[in-house]
């Protein structure tokens, strides 16, 4: 996700998660696919070993910026597949949430004008917001009671 179409500007990495609309916002320094890689990396260290059963696929769409995306396969048993050009129908979960961001940072505005503080309070508004497809819990507990039973398991 975008501010400004300057090149100077931070980008917003976004992940949501389809089962439980967990959501994450990621601050990048730039949308180059090495930035995209790194962040990907740090979330399979947070996660170790249970990274591929709490991340079984990653959808994305065809910007150079996922280029590197598919060294991930390699990394854990995680399969990312790319959308096609055009359809955003086939990523939806995480077009709703971008609309969502929407309202906090408005299109053209830059995204390095927000502190990261800013950017966090903005996703933990997103994930404590029931939600009627989720039996009106949140993405946090429906997430939390995900992670319960992986970590339960093994």
């Amino acid at each position: 996700m975008i501010g400004q179409k300057t090149g100077d500007d931070e980008v917003l990495l976004t992940l949501a998660e389809r089962m439980s609309r967990e959501y994450w916002m990621i601050p990048l320094s730039s949308k180059e696919a090495a930035s995209v890689m790194e962040a990907f990396e740090q979330i399979c260290m947070e996660y170790s070993e249970h990274f591929f059963e709490a991340f079984k696929t990653i959808t994305t769409d065809n910007g150079s910026e996922f280029d590197r995306l598919s060294e991930l396969e390699e990394l854990a048993d995680t399969l990312v597949y790319f959308a096609h050009p055009y359809t955003s129908c086939e990523k939806g979960t995480n077009e709703r949430h971008n609309g969502i961001i929407r309202r906090f940072i408005p299109k053209g505005k830059r995204i390095d004008s927000y502190t990261a503080e800013e950017i966090s309070n903005i996703e933990v508004w997103c994930n404590s917001l029931p939600r009627r497809i989720l039996g009106y819990r949140t993405p946090d507990e429906v997430f939390e009671a995900e992670l319960d039973r992986i970590y339960r398991a093994a």
